[in-house]
């Protein structure tokens, strides 16, 4: 099976791509820095440079291939001006589902974000919550599924979209400060800590996109892909001091001073393209739940998330003492 994999770069496209690659698959990756992939020419990915606004790129990247699994996409960074987010996180969908059309691709496989739901207020909810994209890179990715679905009726193609919950494993640098500030006894939580949070490891959603790639009957459809358990932030903070074997932390300080202090760190820094040092976005995982029903990727796709979240935590905060990263 010969499959493309953008993103493959990233920390969730890279570990697709090898695994895939490692399974047998003739993995291709869409890369714009091929001297970044060295892991992934070691896996025995084949690369093709190019990039997401070069259609010459999508058509060699394309070609042949059986699914196309497009993860690449504009995170949050300070000074990324919203023209850029629009370009990638939007408008490339559609040039390269475009492109997988004309090569007659027989599925496309779209990575999305649970983001697009907003703050849940009653979690857990499904698919169909909803929508409520609070900043420039969920109201993209928001616009990037519409302008999916639009191509896919209008070209044939096979589509699936995935939106997965918060990302953590081996590698990840997302959570990484929540990890080591438990670890190091500097971690603090902003407000009760009483809000939901929910993880996905990385093995279980790799699997789930391939599950998303593979699995006959389901075009036109969305899915979540999280983990089997979801918490409250308090009680993921203990289980890392657990695994870690230090005391949890317990200092709790109020919302409002460090939000209003990470619009201001925004407010200076962004205009002069300086990372802040705080993010009202930053502030808002303390303060907006995130819990989510997998039951239709359950049942459509026989999704089983296999790696418990203790168990991923341990495996993640190995990784993390291996690589010195705590």
């Amino acid at each position: 099976m010969q499959v493309l994999v953008t993103g493959a770069t990233g920390f969730t496209g890279g570990h697709l791509a090898r695994t895939l690659a490692g399974h047998g698959y003739r993995v291709r990756g869409l890369v714009r820095q091929p001297d970044r992939a060295g892991d992934l020419v070691a896996a025995g990915v084949e690369l093709v440079t190019g990039d997401l606004s070069d259609p010459a790129s999508l058509r060699r990247a394309v070609a042949d291939c059986d699914v196309v699994y497009h993860l690449a996409a504009a995170y949050r960074q300070a000074g990324i001006p919203p023209s850029v987010y629009r370009a990638v996180n939007t408008e490339a969908v559609g040039a390269l589902m475009q492109a997988a059309a004309d090569a007659g691709v027989p599925r496309f496989v779209h990575c999305s974000t649970v983001g697009v739901h907003g703050d849940i207020e009653r979690p857990p909810v499904g698919e169909d919550a909803p929508f409520r994209p609070g900043d420039v890179y969920q109201q993209t990715k928001l616009a990037g599924e519409a302008l999916a679905r639009e191509t896919a009726a209008r070209t044939g193609l096979d589509l699936v979209i995935v939106r997965p919950t918060g990302i953590y494993g081996p590698g990840d640098r997302r959570l990484l400060k929540l990890f080591r500030g438990v670890v190091r006894g500097r971690f603090v939580t902003l407000g009760r800590g009483d809000i939901y949070y929910h993880l996905t490891y990385i093995d279980d959603l790799v699997e789930g996109f391939r599950l998303c790639g593979e699995t006959p009957g389901i075009a036109g459809r969305t899915y979540i892909l999280a983990g089997g358990e979801v918490t409250s932030l308090n009680e993921l903070v203990r289980l890392i001091a657990d695994e870690a074997g230090v005391a949890p932390p317990r200092l709790h300080l109020p919302v409002w001073p460090f939000w209003l202090i990470g619009a201001a760190c925004e407010a200076v820094c962004v205009p002069l393209r300086v990372e802040p040092p705080l993010y009202r976005r930053r502030v808002d995982f303390f303060t907006k739940s995130r819990a989510f029903d997998i039951s239709r990727a359950r049942q459509a796709l026989g999704y089983a998330p296999a790696v418990g979240l203790r168990e991923g935590i341990r495996r993640t905060l190995d990784w993390y003492g291996q690589a010195g990263w705590l």
